[in-house]
């Protein structure tokens, strides 16, 4: 039987806060997700008392995980920092999981990798809908060709599309006394994502403390195993995931996905001046949906422009990386769980995504950039 909401929360009355309250009439609990044998919540908390409340999440994982009919449960902690009470008064330092950084003080940053991880890229673009997903999908595929151990990370909370993507379906397995999830794989990846979690229709209705606590969870809390390289697909824009992955892992660089338009181009240009604030590598620029090659009489048709992202990154200095055509058998073996890399090795498609995986890795292999050290971030507001 799988519990509901209100028996969840039942459960957590028996929780007991730092001040002998119970934890469910703290106020600081967000809205509990509760669904098919997974339970997910976070615990809102002052930043300054993170310390006292870490054990208070420990048992609420624990009386929750011992509830009948719960597969999963992730229970986040986070913390917000109150505003200064004067002006005068010295900026303080950040603790974990603290939402945004204050003019001043340093947030939380590691500089340590996920466990058996040797390197990790983003795969990032200003704004959706620009192909980002499937482009970080078949770039790990390629990665995969060069005889790597590849995984990919799902980090679009708000729209996970990885799961479809390449085709997974299933729940994870929890691993080490059901404390770390196991990788789902498929086309010799390991995968994460927190659409594999919840169901497909249940809307993510999490604040950014939230957001980067899930985020740190699934990097630091699964099996990753010996993994050569990760390939992280960022949500579009330049917010909380991206300063989240910023400041938890030392990334070796970023790729930047965008249409040749210049409405695309301008979110992109958003995107690397991101990057490059927080000291992250720009490892180039893919222009997606470069063109489209007519199936039937051969004719080529513009149809977003041409030529503006390889134009961008001469301008800005960063590798253009390649050009990919839009194409109905791309777009259908996307659909349907079956990218293109790993179904159709042969075709222009295949061979164009294999060159940027090259580049990639030319530029982030063994004695290149994967040993660079986590940014320190100030974002001055």
């Amino acid at each position: 039987m799988v519990p509901t909401k209100e028996q969840v929360l039942e459960c957590l009355s028996g929780v007991q806060a730092p001040n002998g309250q119970p934890l469910n009439r703290t106020g600081s609990l967000s809205e509990i997700v509760a669904g098919d044998g997974k339970v997910f919540f976070s615990i809102s908390v002052d930043a300054g008392s993170v310390p006292q409340w870490e054990p208070v999440r420990k048992a609420a994982e624990l009386a929750i995980r011992a509830m009948p009919g719960v597969t999963s449960v992730m229970v986040a902690l986070t913390a917000e920092r109150a505003p200064p009470a004067h002006a005068a008064a010295p900026p303080r330092q950040a603790a974990p999981h603290s939402h945004a950084a204050r003019p001043g003080s340093a947030p939380p940053r590691s500089t340590q990798m996920p466990e058996g991880v040797k390197a990790i890229i983003a795969v990032a673009s200003g704004k959706g809908g620009v192909g980002k997903s499937t482009t970080a999908v078949n770039i790990a595929l390629g990665l995969r060709d060069l005889g790597l151990k590849v995984g990919i990370l799902d980090a679009d909370i708000y729209g996970p599309s990885i799961p479809k993507l390449l085709g997974i379906r299933g729940r994870p397995e929890t691993v080490g006394g059901g404390t770390r999830l196991k990788p789902m794989t498929n086309y010799g990846l390991q995968v994460m994502s927190i659409g594999f979690l919840i169901e497909e229709e249940t809307p993510m209705i999490w604040r950014g403390p939230m957001v980067m606590s899930a985020l740190t969870q699934m990097l630091r809390e699964v099996e990753w195993g010996e993994t050569d390289i990760m390939v992280v697909d960022m949500p579009p824009g330049t917010g909380d995931a991206q300063l989240t992955m910023a400041q938890q892992v030392p990334l070796a660089g970023t790729v930047i996905v965008s249409t040749p338009q210049d409405l695309a181009l301008i979110d992109a240009r958003r995107g690397i001046a991101m990057f490059r604030r927080v000291d992250v590598p720009v490892l180039g620029i893919v222009e997606n949906m470069s063109y489209f090659l007519c199936p039937h009489c051969g004719e080529r048709s513009d149809i977003f422009s041409h030529g503006g992202a390889r134009h961008e990154a001469e301008r800005l200095s960063v590798p253009f990386l390649g050009e990919v055509p839009l194409d109905m058998a791309l777009r259908e073996t996307s659909d349907a769980g079956r990218p293109v890399v790993a179904v159709d090795p042969a075709s222009r498609h295949s061979a164009i995504y294999r060159e940027i995986a090259s580049k990639v890795w030319d530029q982030v292999g063994p004695g290149r950039g994967a040993a660079r050290q986590a940014p320190r971030i100030v974002v001055e507001t």
